[in-house]
């Protein structure tokens, strides 16, 4: 099967939620592999776009306040926090007829179809650093992998490697698995842990 970018996104969704799911209670302030963000900031920075991608496909106001450091978004109860904005992103995702509608985004006008390409990769991506900064083993879906791999085969790469998207890759180890394999391409050490 050959996901759509919104089966991509909801599936997403999905992912990231039973990664959020997993996470110990007094494990939200955790380092992450995301440089200078703890595994809370991991989870607001995901919020944040999440409450706003749901926003643009129901046309509401697209402005937006973006948090520093982005876990100070996260209410005082994470997990419940992530399945608001979770629940209002499918009924967003499902109410949407026509993929290739266009819409107005921080970016632009594109269709939604595009929209909701990064986001949905994000979820992925993002899941794995949250599971990896609170000790939880995550292994992408075969169809995410060609989904991702499939996507960045289409964007130049001075914008695929660019500040805020991947930094460079990195070598793999030699029994790497296939997610590994993807997280080394996207700049991420796939064995990463938190220091003692």
């Amino acid at each position: 099967m050959t996901w759509t970018s919104a089966d991509m996104y909801t599936e997403g969704l999905r992912f990231f939620t039973a990664v959020v799911d997993g996470v110990p209670a007094d494990r939200w302030d955790e380092p992450s592999p995301c440089e200078g963000w703890t595994t809370r900031d991991v989870l607001g920075h995901v919020g944040e776009a999440t409450e706003m991608g749901a926003r643009i496909l129901h046309g509401d106001d697209i402005s937006f306040t973006r948090h520093d450091p982005p876990g100070s978004v996260v209410g005082t109860e994470p997990v419940e926090w992530w399945a608001d904005l979770a629940a209002g992103a499918r009924d967003a995702v499902a109410s949407v007829e026509d993929l290739d509608r266009e819409v107005d985004g921080p970016r632009g006008r594109r269709t939604i179809r595009e929209g909701l390409s990064f986001p949905a990769v994000d979820l992925f991506l993002h899941g794995w650093d949250l599971g990896a900064g609170t000790g939880q083993p995550v292994t992408f879906p075969d169809e995410a992998i060609g989904f991702i791999r499939a996507m960045f085969e289409q964007i130049p790469e001075e914008i695929s490697r660019s500040s805020g998207v991947f930094g460079p890759a990195l070598g793999e180890p030699h029994d790497a698995t296939p997610t590994e394999s993807l997280l080394a391409w996207t700049g991420r050490d796939p064995r990463w842990r938190p220091t003692a």
